[in-house]
């Protein structure tokens, strides 16, 4: 039997998206019975401390590949990530590369170019969703595409937004989680004078936004931890959405959505919430296809919408939720896409 393996890198800050979904798949590989090649988890706040024993993790687990192995790989794994490649396939190992965020996209200091030839590096890609993997294919990249579909999210928290079916919610209340700052949601600015017939609460630092939002249907509460939120949000939907612009998702970070998956849409399904996405997000046909929520073209149009929502429709995608939670919770999405790579790995 083949030995499946991972290199933990201690990544610092496991309250942030990034941090906890990196996290969350190393223990789902754990699960599966994973070797760790790299250092234990171990979160150092002296970021020379840091480097120095990240780095140590990197060379130690590059000499601990064997022939046959199969290497688990989180990207971006920053300067580390072609040399791991190349050891492993000189060894005669493999390699399964999980991508959290495009670097070309999300932060610019990679080519199309030069992403497409690092990624080209292994030997299956695991992309978060079709549109994701359309684009790796179109720009060139040769080795197989498998796709996620959703972020897993781990959680000893269970859910509390509960309701009796059959009663409508007058009015709806709106979740929106995250980063707040005008920087990158500085759309949120503009809803005080779209926000009449439902409410929208606020949840992270929200000091920079504060004079912008002011508004009797708007509250901001503050950052909460996402396994509270889990266990005490009450609301019944959560807005997935960024950028600039009420109508649709524009600018550097909203138009990343046409290609990611925001972990905070996991995690509002972990809340049991249906989600509010962009129609022409990555996400937009995986919320269709699984009931989970609404897909809509500009925000302008949920003082409409949402009142239409009447109870029966509310409950059936409520009870898609927990179907679709339960399955989140176990680690379902990553454990069928890293089934389906090993499997186009061959022997």
């Amino acid at each position: 039997m083949r030995r499946l393996c991972y290199i933990s890198h201690n990544y610092r800050d496991t309250s942030s998206a990034g941090g906890k979904a990196k996290s969350d798949m190393e223990c789902i590989l754990e699960s599966l019975g994973a070797v760790n090649l790299g250092n234990r988890r171990t979160y150092y706040h002296n970021k020379a401390l840091h480097f120095a024993i990240n780095l140590w993790g990197i060379v130690r687990a590059v000499l601990s590949v064997k022939r046959r192995d199969i290497i688990v790989l989180q990207y971006p794994l920053k300067k580390y990530f072609s040399l791991v490649c190349r050891v492993a396939r000189a060894r005669g190992a493999q390699t399964v590369v999980l991508i959290h965020d495009l670097g070309s996209f999300r932060r610019r200091k990679l080519t199309v170019d030069q992403e497409v030839r690092r990624l080209s590096r292994a030997d299956c890609l695991i992309a978060l969703n079709p549109s994701m993997r359309g684009w790796l294919k179109e720009k060139g990249v040769a080795c197989p595409v498998c796709v996620l579909g959703i972020w897993d999210y781990l959680s000893p928290s269970v859910y509390s937004s509960v309701r009796e079916e059959g009663t409508p919610p007058a009015p709806y209340t709106v979740i929106y989680a995250g980063g707040l700052s005008p920087r990158k949601n500085s759309f949120l600015m503009e809803m005080p004078a779209h926000v009449r017939n439902y409410r929208l609460e606020l949840y992270g630092d929200a000091r920079e936004l504060a004079p912008h939002i002011q508004s009797p249907n708007i509250r901001a509460c503050g950052f909460v931890a996402s396994d509270e939120l889990i266990a005490t949000v009450r609301g019944h939907f959560g807005l997935v959405w960024d950028g600039s612009s009420l109508d649709g998702c524009a600018g550097h970070w909203g138009e990343y959505l046409r290609y990611n998956n925001p972990h905070k849409t996991s995690l509002y399904i972990r809340c049991g919430l249906p989600v509010i996405v962009w129609e022409e997000s990555a996400l937009a046909p995986f919320v269709r296809e699984a009931g989970v929520g609404l897909c809509i073209a500009s925000l302008r149009e949920l003082d409409t919408l949402l009142p239409k929502v009447g109870a029966d429709e509310y409950d059936v995608m409520k009870r898609n939720v927990e179907s679709l939670c339960a399955r989140m919770a176990s680690g379902h999405f990553f454990r069928s896409a890293l089934n389906e790579a090993i499997g186009l790995l061959g022997e």
